[in-house]
């Protein structure tokens, strides 16, 4: 019997984590479908969600800039040495406009709300849990979710859309400025040859995958600090700090998941 219970241990312990794995997706799929309906439900939470865009949003513009102008200056000087050995550093505009719009400035600008708007959200959620403050809503007749997650999934979807255009934006002069201020290229045929190269389509699916992004990150982040008091890893301020934790990784990891799916079917 013993070394029966030896060979199913191990499958009996992977059959637990795929019925978890199975839960957790379920349960964040009906969160998240429960949460974007909410959003169009009379009355309208104008209010809340102007607040979120500004929290999620502006507040993040400063970090978003400083990423986009390094991030494209760095593509400026490793995209001019890679070019020159071909003798095309003439089409760095299309090089770092290209990278910028199509793959990222989406991804870093989505990784940069994480970090900062994500983490926070899960955390000032994840205290409401554990200081009964969404208990007590339930006990009022206000749907918590759509009192906490809704106006914040509202605010993520009409915010990294324009922060991922700001990223564009100051990434591609921030390759202007490697590119033809420090390494000598015509700003004409910078700009000129990435109008040429970059078309809508291009575009588009950036802002696609912004959408797609600000879904994944305000579900997860919000979905961990909701139900933290379910973790079994801790309780209390332990629960918060590991679910805040959880909640970056994973957003970041769905993150490079989703934008390889969301690739491979626009290619």
């Amino acid at each position: 019997m013993s070394q029966i219970a030896i060979v199913t241990s191990p499958v009996a312990a992977l059959g637990r984590f795929v019925l978890f794995l199975l839960q957790e997706m379920g349960r964040l799929a009906l969160f998240f479908l429960e949460g974007l309906v909410y959003i169009f439900y009379f009355p309208f939470q104008f209010f809340k969600i102007a607040e979120q865009v500004y929290f999620i949003g502006m507040k993040s513009v400063f970090v978003i800039c400083l990423t986009g102008a390094f991030t494209g200056m760095v593509l400026g000087l490793q995209g001019y040495y890679t070019l020159v050995k071909f003798g095309s550093e003439g089409m760095l505009g299309p090089a770092v406009g290209l990278t910028l719009i199509r793959e990222l400035g989406p991804v870093l600008a989505a990784i940069m709300v994480t970090a900062r708007a994500g983490s926070a959200m899960a955390a000032e959620i994840g205290i409401m849990r554990i200081s009964e403050q969404i208990d007590a809503l339930n006990t009022m007749n206000i749907n918590p979710v759509r009192f906490l997650f809704s106006p914040r999934l509202a605010g993520a979807l009409i915010s990294l859309p324009l922060l991922t255009a700001i990223f564009d934006v100051v990434g591609i002069f921030g390759g202007y400025l490697t590119g033809s201020l420090m390494l000598g290229i015509s700003p004409g045929i910078y700009f000129s040859h990435m109008v040429e190269a970059v078309v809508m389509t291009d575009i588009n699916g950036g802002f696609v995958k912004s959408v797609v992004f600000a879904g994944v990150v305000a579900t997860i982040t919000c979905y961990q600090g909701y139900y933290t008091h379910l973790r079994a890893e801790g309780f209390g301020a332990k629960g918060v700090g590991l679910a805040t934790t959880s909640a970056v990784v994973f957003a970041s990891v769905m993150i490079l998941i989703t934008d390889y799916v969301i690739t491979s079917f626009m290619l």
